[in-house]
């Protein structure tokens, strides 16, 4: 029998025992199930459907709902999203973790992970606040890659520079709908009962992972700075929204295309970046589910770049760099000071926007 059929059957087993436990647990407390909750939920908009109806719902232009956020929408059909969280409710989804985990496309152990986070002490930035982020809790400012920052003067029509690579170096997760997610702690002082759900142990890669992130999103915003950690889309959309209004408008370059060689400036556009217009860029920290690190910076530029292959003068990418004008908040170590030689508040530094990361700007 295959890998996937067995996933199926376990996970139809895994809907009858749930099905009969709930009614027990009802029963044994004297109270009846709540059917129409059940019922109601099972047969609500299955979740990209939804995504759908919410980004129409929110937003005012006619742009389709961006590839990246259909992507991070939860594989959890109703019924499954109504059972899992009725376990949260019941505080005993950490019973069903593995059947969890899997349904929900989630990166719970990530020790036994292809990606060995934490233990290669895999990089993750924090570009906005320019405090850099390390699960490992490693030095990170040795072997920089060419091409990771570079300054604005750079984003002109007919250079030739180092592209770093595009390819996204997370783990591959989905958001959790906000039925479950809305029931699971999320801060430090949590930590303990968040451990004991997502079954990390002591001093374990996950306890190192929930660390940083948690740490990462209760961190005070820097001066200028509004930041919201989220983890659904329509959390997204809502901090976005409630930044820039309900005409915006999702970016990040397209693909890979160019990673790790030398690549042609084409034509550029500023499409975003000022005091009354402050984009939103959103990145992923890692957790096991999904959870992105929104903040508004209203020194942040946003530009869109048409990428070449500098032999061909052939269009390869469409690329979307943010510059930050205002680094004097930033940490003297951060490594784009090493990388261009200079210190907090005296170059801006700029980086492109690729993978799970994002910037949101007026569509106008």
């Amino acid at each position: 029998m295959s890998e996937i059929s067995f996933s199926k059957m376990s996970l139809f087993a895994l809907f009858l025992v749930l099905l009969f436990s709930l009614h027990v647990v009802s029963t044994t407390a004297g109270t009846t199930t709540d059917a129409d909750s059940l019922v109601s939920d099972a047969n609500s908009i299955p979740p990209k459907e939804y995504l759908a109806h919410y980004w129409n719902e929110q937003i005012t232009n006619t742009l389709a709902v961006p590839p990246l956020l259909i992507s991070k929408v939860s594989p959890l059909t109703t019924a499954e999203t109504a059972l899992f969280a009725q376990l949260v409710a019941k505080d005993a989804l950490s019973d069903y973790l593995l059947s969890f985990c899997k349904a929900a496309r989630l990166s719970c152990f990530p020790d036994l992970s292809s990606h060995q986070v934490g233990k290669d002490c895999r990089v993750f930035y924090d570009f906005i606040n320019g405090a850099t982020t390390l699960a490992g809790g490693m030095n990170v400012n040795k072997g920089m890659e060419p091409g990771k920052y570079f300054q604005e003067s750079t984003l002109r029509s007919g250079n030739v520079i180092r592209m770093p690579d595009l390819r996204s170096k997370t783990p591959e997760r989905s958001f959790l709908p906000r039925s479950i997610f809305s029931g699971l702690p999320f801060s430090t002082s949590k930590l303990a009962k968040l451990k004991q759900i997502f079954h990390a142990g002591d001093d374990s890669t996950m306890e190192k992972i929930m660390v940083s992130t948690l740490s990462l999103c209760e961190k005070a915003p820097i001066r200028g700075e509004t930041k919201r950690c989220v983890s659904s889309v329509e959390d997204m959309v809502d901090f976005a929204t409630s930044i820039l209004g309900h005409d915006i408008k999702l970016h990040s370059t397209k693909s890979d295309e160019g990673s790790k060689r030398d690549i042609l400036i084409g034509r550029v556009n500023r499409i975003g970046g000022s005091k009354l217009s402050a984009p939103v860029a959103c990145h992923d920290s890692l957790f096991p589910y999904m959870v992105y690190n929104c903040h508004a910076v209203p020194t942040l530029h946003v530009y869109e770049v048409n990428i070449l292959d500098p032999v061909s003068k052939a269009k390869i990418n469409n690329g979307v760099a943010v510059c930050h004008m205002d680094t004097s908040a930033w940490s003297p170590n951060h490594e784009a000071f090493l990388a261009l030689g200079s210190g907090p508040g005296r170059i801006e530094a700029c980086h492109w926007i690729y993978g799970d990361y994002a910037v949101w700007t007026r569509a106008n």
